[in-house]
């Protein structure tokens, strides 16, 4: 058996010998200038463009058949500049043709290529003589049909020019390869290249490459991976009169901020969130506009699923519906903060309103669940509108608070300056929750309703709180507020007037109704109607509260109830100033002085007033009255409360 191979492999090698020996005697007598002139040719006749060689020419039959030409440009009939510019061109020859003294090129090398792409307004380019050549001749049977099947750039430069949207950009460090098999309609591009900073892997396949060519309908497949952004297309493609395409498109990014910025587009502004990002959906596209169904978006670990639309003659617009089930929009107000950290001021940090200019927004969303910060909300219906550099947000309806919240909230931009417009009905709500959250006032609990109407203009959160106007109304029930007992005070004081108010700052006070109606005005809230009405008490009160020092000014009356038993009710006028979070509530001295005989026919004996507002602010300390905060128990030395004690 061996022997036989022996036998049988010894002509192989004997012809093999012939053959080299042919070619390599055949290459002495082959015309040189006849193989440049024939590539040149064929070069021309395929791409439809015209050859011009600046530099050297190089051709080579054996061991190496190809044919070099240095410093190419390839330029169209119509155009002065070259579209193509190649440091060296090489064509390498089929083998066994060139045998038979027929030059036929089996593929191309470019080494060094700069590409110039430039599109017009009506959306031809100075490479369309290219693509209609190159599908005319890719044509079975058609006259001077291209004879190789691929071509290979190494260490290209593309720059691509669209003078009527605007655009200019460059691709560098291009390794490409393209294929179209002759024994298949299929074309194939494979390779990497530098785009902004970032290198990027791609490929494309097309299933009848005449067709793609053409325009006509053709399966394509695609896919671009780089360290910002991964996108893949599976599906047809057709550009008769304007791109169509249709399939499955998947886009995958570990920084949706990072992906827009390096594609040139304005991200959100605030710095928090749109961080991992990915998009599956079913894609339609028609020109600049994308329909998504069956869509499943993944942003910030926030799921939904619906349609979307995109579009961009000009402007950028973005329609969708989504559902969700849990929602968390934390991480997009996380960077933006109305109180200054770790202060009771506001925050004066102007705002960025850049990134309500950049697109218009119309979105629909619906949640199981949505959590903004602290706040946990049940099922939601949202709606988002932003066209124009103007925001408007609806609340169809949100579980929020143990309620129900609707209203809208709208931002419009004038330069600098937020257009602030909020309208907020809660209904049966958790008073406690509702009022810690939306105004940090952490005393009052119940149930109730609450109806808000702001309007503010500014560059910052503490301009905003400057130039509010609108009003409240708030109408609850069941609760209490803490700080005080109301009732415990005035039977104390009732029985003992100069007993002093060291317990005036404990304890809670319930209350069956209660009733705020606010006037906000230039940042300053005026007290049109307040009432606490409790089984044993009731509390009115007037005045004012600022909002910009978020202060109190405020005076009242508390009262308690007349008794079935016919005992009169005791009226104590008090008042409460210093800040929201901690304010001071003090009675009025006067009407306790009035209530105590000793005391007032003590100040009643005295001529001298100097010696009157002496005792006067003696007896006020005692009442805790006169000064900025009750004066505790403990402040009163026993010889004061023996007096207290005489004199009532």
């Amino acid at each position: 058996m061996a022997q036989g191979m022996k036998r049988l492999g010894m002509p192989i090698a004997a012809l093999l010998g012939l053959a080299l020996i042919g070619l390599a005697a055949n290459s002495w007598f082959l015309n040189r200038d006849a193989l440049r002139r024939a590539v040149e040719t064929q070069i021309r006749a395929v791409t439809g463009l015209e050859l011009v060689v600046n530099g050297n020419i190089d051709v080579s039959v054996f061991p190496g058949s190809y044919v070099s030409f240095h410093n190419v440009g390839f330029k169209g009939a119509d155009t002065a500049d070259p579209a193509l510019q190649v440091d060296v061109l090489t064509a390498n020859l089929r083998l066994l043709p060139l045998m038979l003294r027929r030059f036929e090129i089996a593929d191309v090398m470019m080494l060094r290529p700069h590409i110039h792409v430039v599109r017009n307004a009506n959306g031809e380019s100075n490479w369309t003589p290219f693509v209609e050549t190159i599908a005319r001749t890719m044509t079975p049977g058609a006259e001077n049909q291209v004879s190789f099947s691929e071509i290979r750039i190494q260490d290209g430069e593309l720059n691509y020019v669209d003078t009527a949207n605007q655009v200019d950009e460059q691709l560098g460090d291009i390794d490409l390869s393209l294929a179209w098999p002759s024994i298949s309609r299929s074309f194939a591009a494979t390779g990497q290249f530098d785009w902004r900073g970032e290198r990027v892997d791609g490929s494309i396949s097309a299933s009848d490459f005449v067709a793609l060519l053409s325009g006509n309908r053709s399966g394509l497949k695609a896919r671009l991976a780089s360290a910002p952004l991964k996108v893949a297309f599976d599906g047809t493609v057709a550009n008769r009169t304007s791109l169509m395409m249709e399939g499955t498109a998947t886009l995958d990014s570990p920084s949706l901020r990072s992906a827009l910025r390096w594609m040139g587009q304005a991200p959100p502004g605030g710095g928090g969130g749109f961080g991992r990002f990915a998009l599956k959906a079913r894609a339609n596209v028609v020109g600049a506009s994308v329909a998504l169904t069956n869509v499943n978006v993944e942003l910030d670990g926030n799921v939904a699923e619906g349609v979307m639309t995109y579009a961009n003659n000009g402007r950028q617009t973005l329609q969708a519906t989504l559902a969700a089930g849990n929602l968390d929009f934390t991480p997009y107000i996380s960077t933006f903060r109305l109180l200054a950290s770790g202060q009771r001021d506001w925050n004066r940090q102007l705002f960025d309103l850049s990134s309500l200019s950049t697109t218009d927004l119309d979105m629909r969303l619906s949640a199981a669940k949505v959590t903004v910060g602290p706040s946990k909300l049940g099922r939601t219906a949202l709606g988002a509108n932003l066209r124009g550099g103007a925001l408007a947000l609806s609340i169809g309806e949100a579980q929020m608070y143990g309620g129900i919240a609707k209203g809208s909230f709208a931002i419009a931009r004038s330069d600098a300056v937020a257009d602030v417009r909020a309208q907020l009905q809660f209904t049966d709500v958790d008073l406690q929750a509702c009022a810690s959250e939306l105004f940090g006032i952490n005393k009052l609990s119940g149930r109730g309703n609450l109806n808000v109407s702001l309007m503010a203009s500014g560059s910052s959160p503490f301009g905003l709180a400057q130039s509010l106007d609108g009003t409240a109304s708030l109408t609850g029930h069941d609760g209490a507020i803490a700080g005080f007992n109301v009732e415990q005070l005035l039977r104390r004081l009732e029985r003992r007037p100069l007993s002093g108010g060291g317990n005036f700052r404990s304890g809670s006070t319930p209350y069956e109704n209660l009733n705020v109606s606010v006037k906000f005005a230039d940042g300053v809230a005026t007290a049109e109607d307040i009432r606490l009405e409790g089984p044993a008490a009731r509390i009115t009160l007037t005045g004012t509260a600022s909002v910009p020092s978020r202060e109190y000014d405020l005076k009242g009356v508390a009262s308690l109830n007349s008794t079935p038993g016919g005992s009169k009710g005791f009226d104590l006028p008090f008042v409460v100033q210093g800040p929201w979070d901690d304010p001071l509530v003090f009675p009025d001295p006067d009407s306790l002085i009035r209530r105590s005989p000793g005391a007032s026919q003590l100040l009643d004996s005295l001529k001298d007033s100097k010696a009157r507002d002496a005792v006067r602010s003696v007896i006020e300390r005692f009442t805790g009255g006169g000064a900025r905060q009750a004066v505790p128990d403990a402040a009163v030395t026993a010889p004061a409360a023996a007096a207290n004690a005489k004199s009532n």
